[in-house]
């Protein structure tokens, strides 16, 4: 039996490669703007939504593998926030974030035989310092496209760290992933032993 992250994110890699899992990346083909508009409940329920579609679309496709499906919502104001469509755009986000406190809300679920098996989710709290027009424009020069792939326009990793004044949450959520439960369900069905 194997395993295999439903995910191109580099920094979901890493954090499994740390671990010293054996799995595959076969990146989710899924319309994620469908589950988006399809979606009625909360912000933090569509992380999880989409985290299970994810990890469900690569199960149909590989039946006796498990699969990990992660998703992450960052939310400032009441209002979600995907993935930057463009620098401009990332720039617009970090002025609406700028001196507020952003919500990150992170999923992971583990489905087999196209069924899901289980989920997680997690959420943290980010307070975003004031960032000047200088700091954003200068930020971006470094970041900019890595930071394209991140819904809060920022690595935790990496100079994103830069952008908060305070954070409360785990520190694997806030990289885009609830880890320790995940870890915790890969003893439970035998890949990691207990």
């Amino acid at each position: 039996m194997s395993l295999i992250l439903a995910s191109a994110s580099g920094i979901r890699r890493a954090m499994l490669d740390q671990v010293g899992l054996d799995y595959k990346v076969i990146p989710a083909e899924l319309d994620e703007g469908s589950v988006k508009a399809a979606h009625v409940g909360s912000i933090a329920d569509l992380a999880s939504k989409l985290a299970a579609e994810k990890a469900l679309a690569v199960s149909r496709r590989y039946p006796t593998d498990w699969v990990i499906g992660s998703d992450s919502i960052a939310v400032v104001d009441d209002r979600a926030f995907d993935k930057p469509r463009d620098r401009d755009e990332a720039a617009d986000h970090l002025r609406v974030f700028s001196g507020k406190s952003l919500i990150l809300n992170s999923s992971v679920a583990l489905a087999k035989g196209g069924k899901l098996e289980w989920g997680a989710a997690d959420a943290a709290r980010l307070d975003v310092r004031a960032l000047s027009e200088d700091f954003i424009e200068n930020y971006l020069a470094r970041e900019w496209p890595a930071v394209s792939y991140c819904v809060g326009v920022f690595r935790f990793e990496g100079p994103g760290v830069e952008l908060f004044d305070s954070v409360e949450g785990s520190h694997f959520t806030i990289l885009g992933m609830p880890l320790l439960p995940l870890l915790g369900a890969l003893r439970d069905v035998g890949i990691l032993q207990k």
